[in-house]
């Protein structure tokens, strides 16, 4: 009966013959706070002012090996769930291609979408001699050990990966860098602005609003064109002759039991969320830029990105 009702429902919100779950629920695979949960408040918020679902969207956190726990627990204990999504994002296929959630891969789960995306960028303090990415790449080419880099993660982390590939695209062994792992985008920032780095690895969102107060200096965005807003003025890395890319998305994966029919109906749901005013405004005020790969999409940039970083997690020593 009430499976009933949930179909009945789903006809009327988001016209499709397909049954809505009974609940539906984000998992976010840490503490309140922070990427993961943001992620999935984009979820429910932008469905729950979109008026697409008749019930609310729960949001459920489970902490634990930046979501290595949450990965393994749905793939053993949920998975043909068909109401639960689990908020994963770029770190995630980072630390899949480093074998670092245990026995299951990439191809564990249901890879659903991606809603929304962060981008790589390299910086520089106010007064840096530095003015673009080739006079840098020039230095660093010369005398990487002269140019220490911050970055906001250890050896093998998200920051640490820009500057490798920054690092090996002019020439540079990326296990020559001098690399301090400090605590976050914060941190890279203050140490940047106090001379303890001389370029910060970073993402635009956490940048952007120092770059336009002129207190440091974004020479590079790692993203296929240049970004709206604040950093407009900023070049691409290869629009400075240097094939750099680090898009951060922010997407969901199912368990690996998830009938066809039940991924089906997330997949029109959030095609539809996705075209709607609610839905970018809520991608807008969490500080990201228009991305969106939903399904088969999706699960070809998953492993296009697994097998990408694997690569570079072996060239770099890292496995």
């Amino acid at each position: 009966m009430r499976r009933w009702l949930a179909a009945a429902f789903a006809v009327a919100f988001i016209g499709t013959a397909e049954a809505a779950p009974d609940k539906l629920e984000c998992l976010a695979p840490a503490k309140p706070g922070g990427g993961f949960d943001l992620t999935c408040q984009l979820l429910r918020l932008s469905l729950q002012n979109a008026k697409l679902v008749p019930q609310p969207v729960a949001v459920n956190y489970m902490e634990g090996g930046v979501g290595a726990v949450a990965y393994n627990h749905v793939v053993g204990s949920r998975p043909g769930d068909p109401g639960l999504v689990v908020a994963a994002s770029s770190g995630s296929a980072l630390l899949l291609a480093q074998k670092k959630f245990g026995a299951h891969d990439e191809n564990a789960v249901r890879w659903l979408a991606a809603l929304g995306a962060d981008y790589g960028v390299l910086a520089v303090s106010a007064d840096s001699p530095f003015k673009s990415l080739k006079e840098l790449g020039a230095a660093f080419k010369a005398n990487p050990g002269s140019l220490p880099v911050g970055g906001g993660g250890a050896v093998g982390s998200q920051d640490w990966m820009k500057a490798a590939i920054f690092a090996k695209a002019v020439g540079v062994d990326p296990k020559s860098m001098r690399y301090a792992a400090l605590e976050g985008g914060g941190a890279v920032l203050t140490a940047l602005q106090g001379g303890h780095v001389k370029i910060g690895s970073g993402d635009a969102a956490e940048m952007s609003a120092l770059h336009k107060a002129g207190k440091v200096r974004i020479l590079a965005v790692m993203s296929e064109e240049r970004l709206p807003g604040d950093l407009a003025d900023v070049p691409t890395a290869k629009e400075q002759g240097l094939d750099l890319v680090w898009t951060i998305w922010r997407g969901y994966y199912m368990g690996p039991k998830v009938s066809d029919a039940d991924y089906r109906w997330w997949v029109d749901l959030l095609t539809k969320l996705a075209a709607t005013p609610e839905f970018a405004a809520e991608r807008q005020a969490r500080g990201l830029f228009p991305f969106t790969k939903i399904g088969t999409d999706f699960v070809q940039q998953v492993k296009a990105d697994v097998a990408r970083f694997r690569e570079l997690a072996k060239e770099a020593g890292l496995m």
